[in-house]
């Protein structure tokens, strides 16, 4: 897509298309994407990172022949980058966890054509976050000329339309208010109380739902081995030998073949050891499971995992226990898991409700999607209520036999 057929100015703010992060550089991006890193501490969320990005486009994770290609937004004011957005043209639906498959069957069954399609987004990466990275102090500016600059290219190449997943609660009401789609999912995060260590946790559950946990952990730890935990200059090549031939496995079952290259490890290696945890399960001195988190300010967001040999609990232990382990000890609010998955109710992820943001060109199928979206997002927040309801926790109101 050519820049030069979508830059608009508004207020003076100049918008552009960049096919490359680096011809907006680390200074200017994170500037945008995490200005809080100025007083030394780590980002809000590690995904809309110079490095992290850039990681995915120089190991080919996303790019020519991935259906990720990047289009990146920028805002300029003057000679100041005011704000940029991680934008992608796809030319399929892989890779969101927003799903959008049942729309673009429907409207290219009824002659259109839904790819590609534009995305904003972390590819491969369904964690809440930012997604119109504005410089705070051009916070209001900023975040409407990206929003008309990403429906602007949409329209002046023809696209079907625009979707920003996985953005915050905020941007999705104020681009709601902007004439977005708003759309409401769900996911599973573990929320720290104040927790000072694991059994503090375990204490505000249910007496049969604590017992079970108690029984998957003692179970995973049977396997025959030992669990370490690993995480900034603890990390070497030869762990991400090991993790790739799981990540591999757990890639090849679920999505056919893996989103990640093997280069991206090696990216990570260099420049993404200090945003990570990484927990390995290693039997007769050969790592057998792992799983993979990142960190942010104040959440770890688990990402990856796969096994070569598979052991009873041993991927509720490194998934969802090690991780409330490591939130407990870094004091970190609130534990992400990843997409999907009911079965994290009963180890103590509570459902939360995810955001995205939609833009269709066609003004009839964008109103059977609207009308769509209202009734999905009851059932989304209905369905919350009754899982909360039936969550793993004490009630308050009934005073527990033990």
């Amino acid at each position: 897509m050519n820049s030069a057929d979508t830059s608009t100015t508004e207020h003076e703010i100049e918008i552009s298309v960049v096919p490359k992060i680096s011809q907006i550089g680390q200074v200017d991006w994170d500037a945008c994407a995490c200005p809080e890193v100025a007083d030394g501490g780590p980002p809000h969320d590690p995904f809309t990172t110079y490095r992290f990005l850039s990681a995915l486009e120089d190991s080919g994770s996303v790019g020519a022949g991935t259906g990720w290609q990047p289009q990146y937004l920028m805002a300029r004011m003057g000679e100041h980058v005011i704000g940029v957005a991680p934008l992608y043209a796809k030319s399929h639906s892989q890779g969101e966890y927003i799903f959008d498959h049942n729309w673009a069957h429907a409207y290219e069954r009824a002659g259109g054509r839904y790819y590609p399609k534009l995305q904003i987004a972390v590819p491969h990466t369904p964690a809440t976050g930012r997604r119109f990275l504005v410089h705070p102090d051009f916070a209001q500016a900023g975040f409407g000329a990206l929003v008309q600059g990403a429906v602007q290219l949409a329209q002046n190449n023809g696209v079907s339309s625009v979707h920003v997943t996985f953005c915050t609660q905020a941007e999705a009401e104020i681009g709601a208010d902007m004439g977005l789609m708003p759309r409401a999912t769900q996911q599973f995060h573990w929320l720290n109380n104040g927790y000072a260590y694991f059994d503090g946790f375990l204490a505000t559950m249910s007496s049969r739902k604590r017992k079970n946990i108690r029984k998957e952990r003692a179970q995973a730890q049977r396997f025959g081995g030992d669990i370490v935990v690993l995480s900034g200059d603890q990390i070497e090549p030869e762990h991400w030998d090991a993790f790739w031939v799981f990540y591999q496995d757990t890639g090849a079952r679920k999505w056919g073949t893996p989103y990640l290259t093997r280069a991206f490890f090696d990216h990570a290696q260099q420049s993404l050891r200090d945003d990570m945890v990484l927990v390995l399960a290693r039997r007769d001195g050969q790592w057998v499971a792992g799983a993979l988190n990142f960190v942010g300010r104040d959440v770890l967001y688990g990402r990856y995992w796969g096994c070569i040999e598979h052991h009873p609990c041993l991927h509720f232990e490194l998934c969802y226990y090690q991780a409330i382990d490591v939130a407990i000890a870094r004091g970190l609010g609130r534990v992400e898991a990843g997409a999907q998955g009911q079965h994290k109710l009963a180890r103590g992820y509570l459902p939360t409700q995810t955001h995205s943001l939609h833009w269709v060109a066609d003004e009839g199928f964008a109103n059977a999607i609207g009308d769509y979206l209202v009734a999905e997002r009851e059932a989304v927040e209905e369905e919350i209520e009754i899982l909360t309801d039936y969550g793993p926790f004490k009630r308050v109101d009934v005073e527990e036999q033990e």
